[in-house]
């Protein structure tokens, strides 16, 4: 009995917490901003751009002429080379001859207790003289406009910080798996809505690949020293943001600001563990549960769905209450698919997304345990 009873809860929990994503899912579908929905912004003063750079040579060309080819809005770009070891410096001076909008910074060494990317970006704050920051990779591609329809979203929301998710581009298995799961995670899990009117920091959320800060925000709550030692500090930012009473909002890049995050698997794994544990406030215990949590959502109906026949327990509601399950969840992974132009069919993989993104908790985990913290293009994070 206590085993039936243990199986009905479980059904249970796994039908409302994928009602409760169909029902975020099509709420963000209709009430989401696309940033090509926003045209002609009003004077806005001078906007810096602002990217840090460590070992971006293969990348960094293309972003700055994305960059340049921007029209209608007065605009500085500043790079900060964060001590590459390949010709990131060279292939920027390059470009920065010909074009006396883009200035190549040299980073100083890194301080005990900071981030790199932290430390990169607060240096590129000091040296910014714009009224407006935009903080960008340099693996970001902006389209023609785009930055045009940025500000002019920042305007009509009244953002003090505003943060863009970039259309991802994806083209091996291991991207194709993973990487849009990071929009899943905002679209299934968040309601915009709540994230723009309830000032709770626990509806937060950004992404550092795009964010825009009005200057005086970004001074009032410390910029990136008051997160010096954050792995996501995207996110501790607009936590801070909204701590303090300031404006957070967000957009879809809808195809015009894009990005290639990670090129292969190992890239992917590595990039996805150095996040994974940190997002989950450095709690093993807290990841676990996570983890737990989708293999249940996703891949438990499977299972029900393959031995259900032989439990008696299941024999009233097999296969239809594993059917409409399993419909569910490819639902949700389809329709975030959709609406961040990421390939439908992919969302029937969503079983084997959540045992690759077991491997990556995992990874994480390790790293957690033997160096404190994740590993980074050569550099332990900090444990913080």
């Amino acid at each position: 009995m206590l085993t039936n009873s243990l199986l009905s809860s479980l059904a249970l929990l796994v039908s409302i917490s994928l009602l409760g994503m169909v029902l975020i899912t099509l709420t963000n579908v209709l009430t989401f901003p696309r940033l090509n929905r926003y045209k002609d912004p009003k004077e806005s003063g001078l906007v810096s751009i602002l990217i840090p750079a460590r070992n971006e040579a293969s990348r960094i060309r293309a972003t700055l002429q994305s960059l340049l080819n921007q029209e209608d809005v007065r605009f500085e770009i500043l790079v900060l080379d964060d001590h590459s070891t390949d010709s990131t410096n060279r292939v920027a001076l390059e470009i920065g001859e010909a074009d006396p909008r883009l200035r190549i910074l040299e980073g100083l060494d890194l301080p005990e207790g900071w981030g790199g990317k932290n430390w990169a970006c607060h240096q590129l704050s000091k040296e910014a003289a714009g009224d407006w920051l935009v903080f960008t990779d340099a693996d970001v591609l902006w389209g023609v406009g785009s930055l045009k329809c940025l500000l002019a979203f920042v305007q009509s929301s009244r953002a003090d910080m505003a943060t863009v998710w970039p259309t991802q581009k994806t083209v091996t298995w291991g991207e194709r798996l993973i990487v849009p799961l990071m929009a899943m995670a905002i679209i299934a899990y968040l309601p915009v809505l709540a994230v723009h009117y309830i000032p709770w920091p626990v509806f937060s959320a950004a992404n550092g690949q795009c964010l825009v800060f009005n200057r005086k925000t970004y001074d009032a709550i410390g910029g990136h020293e008051a997160v010096k030692n954050s792995v996501i500090e995207d996110i501790h930012l607009a936590w801070k943001v909204k701590a303090d009473q300031f404006r957070l909002r967000m957009a879809d890049g809808a195809g015009l600001i894009t990005c290639r995050m990670y090129q292969n698997w190992p890239e992917v794994r590595d990039g996805y563990a150095k996040n994974l544990l940190a997002g989950h406030g450095r709690n093993l215990f807290l990841l676990t549960l996570s983890g737990l949590f989708h293999w249940l959502v996703f891949i438990g109906p499977w299972i029900w769905l393959t031995t259900g026949f032989f439990i008696s327990t299941w024999m009233e509601t097999w296969p239809a209450w594993p059917l409409l399950l399993i419909g569910l969840g490819i639902g949700v992974r389809a329709l975030t698919a959709a609406f961040t132009r990421q390939r439908i069919s992919d969302a029937f993989w969503m079983p084997v997304s959540v045992i690759l993104m077991t491997r990556i908790a995992l990874l994480s985990g390790k790293w957690q345990i033997k160096y404190g913290g994740p590993v980074w293009k050569g550099r332990i994070l900090s444990k913080s």
